[in-house]
């Protein structure tokens, strides 16, 4: 039988971060009769720790990130009712990362890392059904590496739509009916059975993905802040929340680095046009933003999204001159290492282009190998710059509007500009500045464009 009105919530790391975090994300799921599946993130701060112990730790080291993971949870675990039930549990995957911690010290691997990482949601999420069923609400635990299959590209395994598709209607759906359905974000498993994980953020995508295998009617994304803003309101206090605001918007914010939502998390919702909503779980009657797919009357300007830890390489070669193929070639070496090019502008005779180092979870996050250098240098000269910040203004019909140019960057006269990508889109105008000038840029650009 199918649920015929499932929302899909979604509880990020903070929501989940100690008992008393738990205990206000539960309210939450019980406020609304229509949550049948819960997707949670693993508890603030033990992604890092986990990714830190797969970078392969001296001992002293490692048992120190070892006891900081042991203690947040069992901090949670001793202010159950019955932590006996779970404490068994809770220990046999502590001792795992324990076991995988010092294989990682000998030797590390990327298929070795998203095992470790994995047991940050196993955790958070055995300990998240406890607290449902201490409230008497008939909560059951689900793994969900059983149903989502994706890609061998450990670290940002693609998932399989369709097999998920196919195994949540077997497997998940009939479980809806008799009780909440508590799972893991972020994590996968391929053919060989081996775990995955999406890439950094992939909770989000997780719960969109359910949403739309299991029909949802809207998916419900609780964070640490109510709603999506025009931007970062740590960067700018007087930042306004928008109440509702479009996929198409709400994807480039996210592309361009907004935090509240991961880039992907909306790709299912907007295929199977399922709403997503964003609240913070700390308050949830304080309201939020409704991502739907299209808004009356749309602003010029929306929001402006900030990226850090950009990387800009300038390639240049006379060769490019009239010449066919040299950009193929670029795009090949950078294919054949696995790199997608973020923002690009060309002149006569050389490249720019940015490469992204945000969510990646090994702890290396330098994509400019040696290889890929030495490749690109024998077909051209290359430069590097890097801590470098893209800023991006998102909006609508930007590249049809008139004066945006001078809008925008009358405001930036005193700093350096390295970038400028404007109309490719008519979502976005984004340039790079150096990252210590970022947050000067953002105040004054929000202050023009905003208040």
């Amino acid at each position: 039988m199918s649920y015929p009105q499932t929302v899909i919530a979604k509880f990020g790391g903070t929501s989940v971060a100690d008992y008393d975090a738990m205990n206000h994300s539960a309210d939450v799921v019980l406020a609304d009769e229509n949550v049948r599946v819960v997707v949670l993130s693993a508890s603030a701060g033990v992604t890092n720790l986990l990714v830190a112990l797969a970078s392969g730790l001296e001992a002293t080291e490692r048992f120190v990130k070892l006891d900081a993971i042991r203690k947040i949870q069992y901090d949670i675990v001793e202010r159950l009712a019955n932590p006996q039930i779970i404490r068994e549990e809770v220990e046999r995957l502590l001792e795992n990362i324990t076991t995988l911690a010092e294989a990682a010290s000998l030797a590390t691997s990327s298929a070795l890392t998203d095992e470790l990482v994995s047991h940050g949601e196993l955790m958070s999420s055995l300990l998240f059904v406890e607290i449902l069923r201490e409230r008497q609400v008939e909560a059951q635990w689900f793994d969900i590496r059983k149903i989502l299959r994706t890609s061998d590209r450990f670290g940002r395994a693609e998932p399989d739509v369709a097999t998920l598709a196919e195994l949540a209607s077997q497997q998940l759906q009939p479980r809806l009916a008799q009780s909440l359905v508590v799972t893991q974000g972020f994590i996968g498993s391929e053919a060989k059975g081996r775990t995955t994980t999406l890439g950094r953020g992939g909770s989000d995508y997780t719960a969109a993905l359910l949403g739309e295998a299991l029909h949802a009617i809207r998916v419900d994304i609780w964070t640490d802040v109510p709603g999506i803003y025009t931007t970062d309101p740590r960067m700018v206090p007087t930042a306004k929340r928008i109440d509702k605001i479009a996929f198409e918007e709400a994807a480039e914010m996210a592309t361009f680095g907004a935090k509240v939502l991961h880039p992907a998390t909306l790709l299912p919702a907007v295929r199977s046009d399922i709403p997503v909503f964003v609240g913070s779980s700390k308050d949830p009657k304080a309201g939020g933003t409704l991502v739907c797919n299209e808004t009356d009357n749309p602003p010029l300007f929306r929001a402006l999204a900030v990226r850090r830890k950009q990387t800009l390489v300038t390639l240049h070669s006379l060769n490019m001159l009239h010449s066919h193929g040299f950009l193929a070639e670029v795009f090949n070496i950078l294919a054949h290492h696995n790199i997608s090019v973020d923002l690009i502008t060309t002149s006569e005779v050389s490249i720019a282009l940015t490469l992204d180092t945000t969510g990646i979870t090994s702890s290396d996050s330098s994509l400019l190998t040696t290889s890929l250098l030495t490749e690109l240098s024998s077909l051209c000269r290359v430069e590097v710059e890097e801590n470098l910040a893209l800023v991006a203004i998102i909006g609508n019909k930007l590249s049809r509007a008139c004066g945006v140019g001078k809008e925008v960057f009358g405001v930036l006269e005193p700093f350096h500009i390295r970038m400028i990508c404007y109309g490719a889109s008519s979502y976005n105008l984004c340039f790079l500045v150096p990252g210590d000038d970022v947050e000067q840029v953002v105040q004054k650009l929000h202050h023009n464009l905003f208040e």
